[in-house]
């Protein structure tokens, strides 16, 4: 799909639309408190989560980059106690905003119709007396569960415990929801009691989801091309198509291309393209590997001019930036690296290794180092 006489907008341009959209251009865009969290979520549309904590994990990382007195007890608040959020997958499990819960009902409706094979082994009778138990005691982790059986792990995160892959699946199908996580640690409820439904929402159609898609990467992205709007679903790319042309046939939104790359289609409101950065003085941001401004690694790069790495899982001689490098903004420039790791028992942030990416000043590392500061007490809260 070409945008038929798009024109340009020119790097810096490109980089403050997306900047403003993801709310990394002014200080605390969201308020504070669990309902910044929600709102957050709801503006971005997820948080993915992830389970490396050699730092805070990404999900707490994600809303503290855009909450600076973000607290862990105020996502547990927003899923558990006002249920503004929930947990599902999108590109990966995330955070999700519970006003979006029918956009993800047909993917729960389809592993129901069809689950995926590695959930062959689930008795239906089992399954079933999970169901039932949770219904007669509550929400339960998989601690409160004593399988008589045990079972050969088939992934390193995996479980022996095959009540492990039921709820998995009731997970996957919407039976069940976390409603509570601590740490990595998922208590599971029925997803009506949780949500204190008497009705499960309706599931959106094909073309909802569709134009939901679109909706959401211009709310986060700003500027957005096929690839970042369909990300993880790119089975809906055909619709999101069509999507788009229905909205530029009626002008609200118009084809354009980044300077130099006029082969990359992308569109764009038309009222976004007065978007200026609202910051009195440059925004500086360690990010997470997984936020949504860095986990499009080509989106990223077209933009920035900048390749990120993650080597967590590459061999310890094959790494450049380390095991879990960050990047860093500083205004609409991604100036260094860092390989950050927090010695716990110390209370203290190291750093294992610095890389630049722009060249080195004295007056960048400054204002890095007051960042690294603020987030090193992030990390103690």
């Amino acid at each position: 799909m070409t945008a038929v006489n798009s024109f340009a907008i020119d790097i810096e341009k490109a980089r403050a639309i997306w900047l403003r959209a993801q709310r990394l251009d002014t200080a605390a865009p969201f308020g504070e408190g669990p309902t910044a969290v929600q709102h957050a979520i709801e503006h971005l549309g997820y948080v993915q989560i992830d389970t490396i904590n050699v730092i805070e994990r990404s999900h707490h990382h994600i809303l503290y980059t855009r909450i600076p007195t973000y607290k862990i007890a105020d996502l547990e608040a927003a899923q558990s106690i006002h249920k503004s959020v929930f947990e599902f997958w999108t590109h990966a499990l995330a955070y999700v905003p519970t006003v979006d819960y029918r956009f993800f009902l047909p993917q729960m409706n389809a592993w129901r119709a069809d689950p995926h094979s590695s959930f062959a082994s689930v008795d239906p009778a089992d399954y079933s007396a999970l169901l039932q138990r949770i219904h007669e005691q509550g929400e339960l982790s998989i601690r409160d569960i004593n399988d008589d059986v045990l079972v050969e792990k088939t992934h390193p995160w995996g479980s022996r415990k095959p009540s492990k892959r039921a709820l998995g699946l009731g997970f996957f199908n919407g039976d069940l929801t976390i409603s509570k996580r601590t740490g990595m640690l998922k208590k599971y409820e029925l997803s009506a009691r949780h949500f204190g439904w008497k009705r499960q929402p309706k599931a959106a159609t094909e073309n909802q989801f569709a134009q939901y898609l679109l909706q959401r990467a211009l709310r986060a992205q700003g500027i957005v091309s096929i690839d970042s709007i369909c990300y993880g679903n790119n089975a809906a790319k055909t619709l999101v198509r069509s999507q788009i042309e229905t909205a530029s046939k009626r002008k609200q939104l118009v084809p354009v291309h980044i300077d130099g790359f006029q082969k990359i289609p992308h569109w764009i409101e038309p009222e976004q393209l007065e978007v200026v950065s609202e910051a009195s003085q440059p925004q500086v941001h360690i990010l997470s590997p997984f936020d949504p401004l860095v986990i499009q690694r080509k989106r990223l790069q077209l933009f920035f001019d900048y390749e990120h790495r993650f080597e967590a899982y590459f061999p310890a001689e094959k790494r450049v930036m380390g095991y879990f490098a960050l990047p860093v903004l500083v205004g609409d420039t991604i100036v260094a690296a860092l390989d950050l790791k927090m010695d716990r028992r110390a209370g203290e942030l190291l750093i294992q290794k610095w890389t630049w990416i722009a060249p080195k000043r004295a007056k960048l590392k400054t204002v890095i180092e007051v960042a690294l500061d603020t987030f090193e007490q992030f990390q103690k809260r």
